[in-house]
């Protein structure tokens, strides 16, 4: 069908969501690694510890795509996806500060990652399914914007209410009580977001309503599904499979930055060796600003982001923001004053913007309709696989060949991202934004 172009504020409650997803994604990347050294961990320890969650996602993403795809009823066909993804992290995201032992951390690291990927796995495929191809751009860039804003708040949150709201940093448990609130107000953050959305969006149904649904009785069952799902990779269009190198790069970059960074500010930058101490909590918390930073750069960067792709193209604009967020890495190794970190955070805020916004819409016009939450699904198990490698064998690395130097895995994170940015460069953008536009589409957009 013909899909019309959608105003500003309808793209906006269609990606509303993501502020919700993200809120409860930041909580978990800011805090986790310090979670599991509150609890115990060595530094070669906290990779295996993240282990399970991506294991599952390798999972869950491509069954909920593939079921989102062949799902109508009264919620459409990704809301009802939304909402058990929102009620299952919020559960997870109260519980997690209170764990008591490493292994229970993990457990529910496993739980909240799967829960945030039954939300956030269709999603991608929402906005391909609610907007024309010349507003795609538009539409994933306003994900970012999204996903900026409630990284920006999530990062932030101990540091915030320990310094302007004065909540102490009581370690009542093993786990400070800031941390603990900022998981409590991330659950509420969570479903209220994905609920706006499932309250103010529709969506379309299906061209041919009896033939999907004929569809669907015929691709019932656990093996139906492997079998599309196996031949849906199989099938893997050309662009799909040259983004794959390039999304495994840039996220091998941003999980050595997630992993390690908020221990290297505490450790390298504020001198902390005791993890119990005042200074460690402190260093923590500064590397949460240091997130904040780079999601607020982000949020407002993901403005800039369908016009800059108008003048360099997609694939101009991804390498252009993935240079930037590589040079911003590895500037951390030369910085020693905690107000400087801020500074290479800009550079990894603009790889951030594009890497949530960027592939997606490269990826998107290149998909066959009928396929399209399935195989959004599988792109991300090259999210997925990177953080399973960087689980098993970066472990091996931090003992053996950077003893444990916290700082140096943050600067092969940028190592990772320069390399995405020459891959990058191969890519063939079936759509390219700069010349996709018809006249009229270019007016119906510009109205929007």
């Amino acid at each position: 069908m013909d899909k019309p172009p959608r105003t500003f504020w309808q793209i906006w409650n269609l990606s509303f969501g993501f502020l919700g997803i993200q809120f409860g994604w930041g909580l978990q990347m800011a805090n986790m690694s310090a979670i599991y050294e509150y609890l115990g961990a060595r530094a070669d320890q906290i990779p295996i510890l993240w282990l399970a969650a991506p294991l599952t996602g390798l999972i869950v993403q491509p069954i909920i795509g593939q079921a989102s795809d062949r799902t109508w009823g009264r919620l459409g066909r990704r809301r009802p996806y939304f909402l058990a993804g929102a009620i299952l992290s919020s559960a997870a995201l109260l519980l997690m500060p209170r764990s008591s032992t490493l292994w229970m951390a993990a457990g529910l690291l496993w739980v909240l990652d799967a829960s945030i990927n039954i939300s956030m796995e269709p999603f991608r495929a929402f906005v391909a399914d609610l907007l024309p191809e010349a507003q795609r751009t538009r539409g994933f860039a306003m994900q970012s914007l999204f996903i900026g804003l409630g990284a920006v708040i999530a990062s932030a949150l101990p540091y915030l209410l320990t310094n302007v709201f004065h909540i102490g940093r009581a370690h009542d448990g093993a786990i400070p009580f800031t941390v603990r609130l900022s998981f409590r107000v991330g659950a509420a953050a969570f479903a209220g977001a994905v609920l706006w959305t499932i309250v103010t969006t529709k969506e379309y149904p299906p061209d041919d309503l009896a033939d999907f649904r004929k569809l669907k009785a015929e691709r019932l069952g656990l093996m139906a599904g492997a079998g599309e799902i196996l031949a849906s990779i199989a099938e893997m269009p050309r662009t799909m499979r040259q983004l794959a190198w390039v999304q495994i790069c840039t996220w091998l970059g941003l999980f050595c930055m997630w992993l390690y960074f908020p221990v290297a500010v505490a450790r390298n930058i504020f001198g902390a060796a005791d993890t119990t101490s005042s200074l460690y909590t402190a260093g923590v918390e500064w590397a949460g600003i240091c997130f904040g930073i780079y999601s607020l750069v982000c949020f407002g960067f993901s403005f800039l982001l369908p016009a800059l792709a108008k003048q360099l193209g997609r694939k101009g604009t991804h390498i252009f923001c993935l240079i930037c967020g590589g040079l911003g890495l590895l500037a951390v190794a030369l910085i020693h004053d905690k107000f400087l970190l801020l500074v290479p955070m800009t550079g990894v805020g603009i790889a951030w913007a594009s890497t949530l916004a960027m592939p997606y819409s490269i990826l998107a016009g290149s998909l066959p309709p009928a396929r399209m939450g399935v195989y959004m699904g599988i792109f991300n198990f090259f999210i997925v696989i990177p953080e399973i490698v960087a689980s098993l064998f970066f472990g091996w690395v931090m003992a053996h060949l950077l003893n444990n130097n916290r700082l140096a895995a943050v600067v092969a994170g940028g190592v990772f991202f320069l390399l995405a940015a020459l891959l990058t460069n191969r890519v063939e953008d079936v759509h390219d934004v700069r010349a996709s536009e018809t006249p009229r589409e270019a007016r119906a957009i510009a109205k929007a």
